[in-house]
C-alpha cells in the first residue's frame, strides 16, 4: 500500500510548485486530451504518445518527482494491465488482417497488441500526470482552485464549497488510509495472519479482518475530523475569506500556452489526418520538440540555481 502516492504532496520550491493551482488543474485537463485523442496510424500514436512521455519525463524532473515512487505507483497498476492485454490479444480487433504469431488455432494480430500497448501507454502517461499534480500542490490549494472554476454554479444554488472541501478532505485522506492500511496490514501479521499465502478461502478471510477494522478507523477519523472542524466554527453556509490568495502570474501563462499548445497541434494532427508521410511533418515536428526541450532545460537551470540559493 505504501507503494500508491497518489495525494502525497512533497514541499519543493521548484517552478511547477509556484504555479497557480487553477493552471495546473486547467493544463492537466489540456494534456489529458492530448493523451486520450486517437490518430489515423499506429506510426502517429505512438510517435505522439512518445513526445508527451518525454515531456512529461521532463515535467517530473522539474518538479523533483521521485521517479522510484512513480514506478512504484505504476506497480499497482499491472494486474489492470496484464487482464487487458489477455482481452485485447485473443479477441479480435476489428478490420484486423496482420497475424502476428499463431498459438494453435489462435491468431495473435498486430493489430491487437497495438492496442494494448496503446492502453498501456495512456494509463502510463494519465497515472504520471496525476502524480505531478499531487505531489506539487497543496490539498488546500486544490480546494481553492475547484471553488474558483465552480463559481458560475452558485447562481443556481449549487454547493461548490461544500464539493470543493470535500473533494479535498478524500485527497488529504487517502494516504491517511493508506499508511492505516499498512499498520493494520502488520498488526494482523504479527498475529499469525498470512495476506500473500494460502488458498483463495484463507486470503479471503485475511481480507476480511483488514477491511473491518479499517472502516471503524476510518469513522472514528471522519468523527474526529467533525469534531474539530465544529470546535473551530466551521460553517458552511458562512461567507469565506482566504489567507493565501491565488493570483495568476507570467509563469502560469507560459505554462498554460505550452499545454494548449500540446492539445491544438495533436488536435490539427488528427483533423488534418497528417501522418509520417505528409510533406514537411516531421521538420516542423522536430523544430517543435527542439523548442519546447529548450524552454523546458531553460526552467530546469532556473530552477536549479533558484534551489541550490
Amino acid at each position: 500500500m505504501s507503494s500508491i502516492t497518489l495525494g502525497r504532496y512533497v514541499p519543493r520550491d521548484t517552478f511547477i510548485h509556484r504555479l497557480d493551482p487553477r493552471v495546473k488543474i486547467l493544463s492537466l485537463i489540456l494534456l489529458m486530451v492530448a493523451i486520450f485523442i486517437s490518430y489515423s496510424t499506429w506510426e502517429m500514436t505512438f510517435i505522439i504518445g512518445g513526445i508527451l512521455a518525454l515531456f512529461i519525463f521532463l515535467l517530473a524532473l522539474i518538479s523533483n518527482t521521485s521517479f522510484k515512487a512513480l514506478f512504484k505507483s505504476l506497480r499497482a497498476m499491472w494486474f489492470l494491465i496484464i487482464f487487458l492485454l489477455l482481452v485485447n490479444v485473443l479477441v479480435k480487433p476489428k478490420d484486423a488482417q496482420w497475424v502476428a504469431f499463431s498459438i494453435g488455432s489462435l491468431n495473435i494480430y498486430w493489430e491487437s497488441i497495438f492496442q494494448s500497448l496503446k492502453i498501456i501507454l495512456r494509463l502510463f502517461l494519465m497515472v504520471s500526470l496525476t502524480m505531478i499534480l499531487t505531489t506539487s500542490t497543496k490539498p488546500l490549494d486544490l480546494t481553492y482552485a475547484l471553488e474558483w472554476y465552480m463559481k458560475p454554479l452558485k447562481f443556481i444554488k449549487f454547493p461548490t464549497h461544500e464539493v470543493a472541501m470535500t473533494i479535498s478532505i478524500a485527497l488529504r485522506f487517502i494516504p491517511t488510509l493508506l499508511n492505516e492500511v499498512e499498520r493494520i496490514m502488520k498488526a494482523q501479521t504479527s498475529r499469525g495472519v498470512d495476506f500473500k499465502h494460502g488458498r483463495i478461502s484463507s486470503r479471503f478471510k485475511a481480507i476480511i479482518s483488514l477491511i473491518v477494522p479499517l472502516f471503524i478507523a476510518s469513522f472514528q477519523r471522519a468523527e474526529e475530523l467533525a469534531d474539530s472542524m465544529e470546535a473551530r466554527g466551521y460553517n458552511p453556509k458562512a461567507k469565506r475569506t482566504t489567507y493565501h490568495k491565488l493570483r495568476f502570474s507570467v509563469n502560469d501563462l507560459f505554462a498554460f500556452i505550452l499545454c494548449g499548445a500540446f492539445m491544438a497541434a495533436t488536435i490539427v494532427f488528427t483533423v488534418m489526418d497528417f501522418t509520417i508521410k505528409t510533406p514537411l511533418f516531421v521538420p516542423w515536428l522536430v523544430i517543435g520538440c527542439f523548442c519546447v526541450l529548450v524552454y523546458l532545460f531553460g526552467l530546469g537551470a532556473a530552477n536549479a540555481r533558484r534551489y541550490k540559493k
